[in-house]
């Protein structure tokens, strides 16, 4: 299926139009990830047992909405701009009004990711490139002490990964890939899929 077949699948409108360039620099403009993606990155990415999921800078809610679609399990976006905000809400709405009753919860919050508070059942966090790599660090800070406060396993998941995030997370912090996915029928290297590990 193309990009507006999926949409329509699940029922959803997460192409077309998107705002334009955020009012702060350190945060980054919103693409949505393309299904293409998602369906390559859990032909080989099984999840952790007893995830919750969560899509930080969700925009519309793509990603989180295919996922609980996918998985039945807890999926969470948090998206800073109001507008994104109220489509991922809405898109929701239409989701699981076309889906039916679901075992798992979905949910969006319309926040910063700086001041999202990790619970202790959060174990999966993409990211595509939502901002720069000084809030990243922030948002790491937080995922680290997290990890200290209830150890669990914890994937960190990159979409067409910065070069800034790969460096802080392999040279900085000394994480290993965990998995290196090269998208199929892409021609910039860059196009691909890394997830870092954290496990006791």
């Amino acid at each position: 299926m193309n990009e507006q077949q999926f949409d329509k699948f699940l029922n959803i409108e997460t192409t077309g139009f998107q705002y334009g360039f955020p009012k702060l620099a350190k945060y980054h403009r919103y693409e949505p990830t393309p299904y293409s993606g998602l369906e390559q990155l859990f032909e080989v990415y099984a999840l952790p047992p007893g995830a919750n999921f969560l899509d930080i800078g969700c925009g519309k809610g793509r990603v989180p909405i295919y996922v609980h679609h996918r998985f039945d399990i807890p999926a969470i976006g948090i998206e800073m701009d109001p507008k994104f905000f109220i489509e991922a809400e809405h898109n929701a709405a239409q989701y699981l009004k076309k889906a039916g009753k679901k075992r798992s919860s979905l949910q969006f919050y319309n926040m910063v990711a700086e001041t999202y508070q990790i619970q202790g059942k959060d174990q999966v966090f993409f990211f595509f490139n939502p901002f720069s790599i000084h809030v990243f660090r922030e948002f790491m800070s937080k995922i680290l002490k997290s990890y200290e406060q209830y150890t669990r396993t914890i994937d960190i998941v990159l979409y067409y990964p910065s070069p800034d995030y790969l460096h802080y997370l392999h040279q900085d912090l000394g994480l290993d890939y965990y998995l290196n996915i090269k998208l199929r029928n892409e021609k910039n290297e860059n196009e691909r899929i890394i997830i870092f590990r954290l496990q006791p």
